[in-house]
This record gives C-alpha cells, sequence and structure tokens, in this order.
C-alpha cells in the first residue's frame, strides 16, 4: 500500500507539457522519465548550450547514456524539478540500445583506451623531425615537395588525436584532454579546438538534419539536398543559408568541384576558426584558443620561410593541403549521402537518426590508422565515447542491432562511397541547373556569402 501511495504523490507532465520549455532560459529535458530543469546548467555545459537547446522539451535518455559517462548521473539529483514524465514509454530499440551499453560498461570497454594516442604521437614526432630536416637540410624540390606531404599526413594524424580528446577517448582527465586537444588541434593544425567541439558536438546530436547539423550547411558551395534551394534557416547559426544566383551557379557544378574545393578545405576551417573566436558568442578558454593558434601561426609560416623561393613554397603548401583532403573527403562520405530530414531530432528516435544518417567505409584492419576509427562512423556516433580501438570490436553487434529492428546498417567501399556522394551531389546539381533555367532569387551579399557561415 506504501508503494501504491508513494505512486500517488508523484507529480506528473505530459510530453506535450515538457516539449513548452524548450528555449534557453527555460529548458527542461526528461531522463528514464524523470524531468530535469536544466536553464541554468546550460550556461556551463561542457558541451555547450547548443545540444541541450537542440533536444529541449523531450526524454533524451539514449542521448544522454552516449555522450556521458556514469560519473555525470550524480549532477543530476540537484536538478530534478519533481516531475515525472506521465507518458513516458521506452521503444525496443532503446531498451537493446541501452543493454549494450551496459555491457560495454561492465566489461570496461570504455576505460580500455589503448595505446593508439601515443602511436599517433609518436608517429606525428617523426613525421615532424622528417619534414623540418628536409626542408632545412637538403636542396632537393622532390624532398621538399615529400616533405609538404609529410606535413600533410601530421594535420590529419593530429585531427584524429585531437577529436579522440574531444571525445574523451584519451584519458579521464579532463585537463589532460584539453591539453591533448589544444596541442594536436590549434598548436599543430591552426584550427581551433572550440571551433570543432561547437560544431561537432552539434553534429552529433542532430545528424544529418539539413536545419541543425553545421557538416551539411555548406551554402553557397555544396548543397545534399534540393531543400536547400528554398534558403533554409539555418538553427545553429541562426541565419538564413541564402540561395541566391552564386549558390544556384556553384550547386549546379559540385559534382564537378567537389574534389577541388577539398584540396583548399583547410583554408574554409582556418577562417571558420577565426570567425568564431574574433565573434561576440561565448567561447570556452578563448585566450587558450588563441595561444594555440600563434604556436601554429609562428612554426608553420616559419618552417614554409625557410624553402629556398616562392615557387617551392606554394609547392609545399599546397603538397599538405591536397594530403588533408583525403581527410575531408572522408568526413563527407559518411554522411553526405546518408538520409536527411529537417527539423529538430527528436529524443525518442535518437538511435534510427543515428543509423539512418550514417555510412561506414570498410576497410582493412592494417589501415585503420589513416581513417582515425571514423570507418566506423555508425559505431561511433552509437558509442562517441567508446575508444577507436574498441570500434572494429563491436561492429559486429551494432550490424545485429539495425538488422534486428530493421535499421540501416551502411558499409561500402571507400570507392563506392565516393561513387554513392557524388552521385547524391550530381543529382542535386542536375536539379540546380533546372531551376536556372526557370530564373530565380536576385543575388544578395554575395562575397559575405561565399565565406561566413555564422551571421
Amino acid at each position: 500500500m506504501a508503494a501504491v501511495k508513494g505512486e500517488t504523490t508523484k507529480k506528473y507532465v505530459t510530453s506535450e507539457e515538457l516539449k513548452q520549455h524548450n528555449k534557453s532560459g527555460d529548458l527542461w529535458i526528461s531522463i528514464h522519465g524523470k524531468v530535469y530543469d536544466v536553464s541554468d546548467w546550460a550556461k556551463i555545459h561542457p558541451g555547450g548550450e547548443g545540444p541541450l537547446l537542440t533536444l529541449a522539451g523531450q526524454d533524451v535518455t539514449d542521448a544522454f547514456i552516449a555522450y556521458h559517462p556514469g560519473t555525470a548521473w550524480q549532477y543530476l539529483d540537484r536538478l530534478f524539478t519533481g516531475y515525472y514524465l506521465k507518458d513516458f514509454e521506452m521503444s525496443e530499440v532503446s531498451k537493446d540500445y541501452r543493454r549494450l551499453v551496459a555491457e560495454f560498461s561492465k566489461s570496461g570497454m570504455f576505460e580500455k583506451k589503448g595505446h593508439h594516442v601515443m602511436y599517433s604521437f609518436v608517429a606525428i614526432a617523426v613525421m615532424m623531425f622528417l619534414c623540418v630536416y628536409g626542408v632545412l637540410r637538403t636542396e632537393s624540390t622532390l624532398v621538399h615537395l615529400g616533405s609538404g606531404c609529410l606535413l600533410g599526413l601530421l594535420s590529419v594524424l593530429s585531427a584524429y588525436v585531437g577529436h579522440d580528446s574531444g571525445h574523451s577517448q584519451v584519458t579521464w582527465s579532463p585537463t589532460t584532454n584539453k591539453v591533448v586537444q589544444l596541442i594536436s588541434g590549434n598548436c599543430l593544425t591552426g584550427i581551433s579546438i572550440a571551433w570543432w567541439k561547437w560544431t561537432h558536438n552539434q553534429h552529433h546530436i542532430a545528424c544529418n538534419s539539413l536545419d541543425n547539423d553545421p557538416d551539411l550547411q555548406h551554402i553557397p558551395v555544396f548543397a545534399v539536398s534540393n531543400r536547400f534551394f528554398s534558403s533554409l534557416t539555418s538553427r545553429f547559426y541562426g541565419r538564413k543559408l541564402e540561395f541566391d544566383s552564386l549558390a544556384r551557379f556553384l550547386v549546379s557544378y559540385q559534382h564537378w568541384t567537389f574534389y577541388p574545393v577539398m584540396c583548399f578545405g583547410r583554408i574554409n576551417l582556418f577562417i571558420q576558426t577565426f570567425l568564431l573566436l574574433f565573434s561576440r558568442r561565448s567561447v570556452p578558454d578563448r585566450a587558450l584558443n588563441f595561444l594555440g593558434l600563434a604556436v601554429f601561426w609562428t612554426w608553420f609560416p616559419l618552417l614554409v620561410s625557410c624553402l629556398p623561393n616562392w615557387p617551392e613554397r606554394i609547392m609545399f603548401v599546397l603538397a599538405s593541403f591536397v594530403v588533408t583532403s583525403i581527410q575531408h573527403i572522408q568526413f563527407c562520405l559518411n554522411h553526405f549521402s546518408g538520409d536527411v530530414y529537417i527539423g529538430d531530432p527528436e529524443g525518442n528516435d535518437w538511435f534510427e537518426k543515428q543509423t539512418k544518417g550514417t555510412i561506414d567505409i570498410s576497410c582493412s584492419r592494417w589501415m585503420d590508422w589513416l581513417y582515425g576509427g571514423l570507418q566506423f562512423q555508425l559505431e561511433h556516433h552509437l558509442f562517441p565515447r567508446l575508444p577507436r580501438g574498441q570500434l572494429r570490436r563491436i561492429a559486429p553487434l551494432a550490424r545485429d542491432l539495425c538488422k534486428k529492428h530493421n535499421l540501416p546498417y551502411r558499409s561500402l567501399s571507400f570507392w563506392e562511397a565516393n561513387v554513392s556522394t557524388i552521385g547524391v551531389l550530381r543529382t542535386a546539381a542536375l536539379q540546380a541547373r533546372k531551376l536556372a533555367s526557370a530564373g530565380g532569387p536576385v543575388p544578395k551579399n554575395l562575397v559575405w556569402e561565399a565565406v561566413n557561415t555564422h551571421g
């Protein structure tokens, strides 16, 4: 009877009532049917306010389990509103997913970091030495070309280490992870880890949402769907993605320009880094990010200046950019040809959204170092805290779970993924050409639209 009496004293809200608390300053979420007020917490949330705003007003149990270690649960009690979700339900796929996470946690898989980061840093140090030696101690143009390629490969491996540390896959110490991020990101590649965390957290939460996922918002250069032709408003950037005459022209040829643009993708990341750091947005560790960038923009130009002439300097920089394009291309292959949608992701179908929006790249084990674990893109999205060395091991379990619930599990070869991606770009390009033949919007602020995505 006591249990029954206890149940009757509980306070409840419905899903519709919960949805009303979905804006900054009034953020409620539900986890396991308990309702929490995260309005104030959002301002100091390590993952930023964006993910909370995206999932506000709904049950976020699967997403919370995916991105937070067990130690995070202790912080929830002080945020509890006293309300429970009256119509809380758990889908069968969520039950199976949570069971898998529990099994991984019980077996200690999240703690088994492996030695790949140490190996990566050793490889990065060796390549840096060979690159600097090739520039300073030889006069061969071919050696200088090779040094530029080594610098590009160094940047690729360093970016993967930054990615791992951003997901707390390197150590359990937040401070150590932050130091690794700043070294591997800001100091070695010139890309702000603050910018990466800002966009990457949102990408994971709203995977392949056209108006929420910044990794799909590349207007005016690329459009993976004709829905961009209506000038969508980006909920992430808070601005309209104008599909003007410049965008219409560039998108019409995007299946031809894709690879050339990827060769210079690093330049865009430099631009986005400074746009964020010089913006009025709240940027965690802004000073540290500037300090790390100062390190990069000191050693990189200095190294380039040591080359004997301008043609070789240009060749060196271009070679490094072309090599890093392999990584930029891979990021696109993982999502460009996945399913897309418009609107906020729903917490109760979080698992389904991840499976539909991601594509794995099949490769041999000996090639794992080049892909940084992201060839197991779906596995990484479902279990983002799992160290990359564990992803190949759990891939069959993810595949079986998708099969059981009739959800897509797409694993393509590198060639097949390229064909699929170019096919998506070509389809949108031909649709843009048809739109162009019928007339379209008037050009507006073309230069600004070409480089700015932050408003």
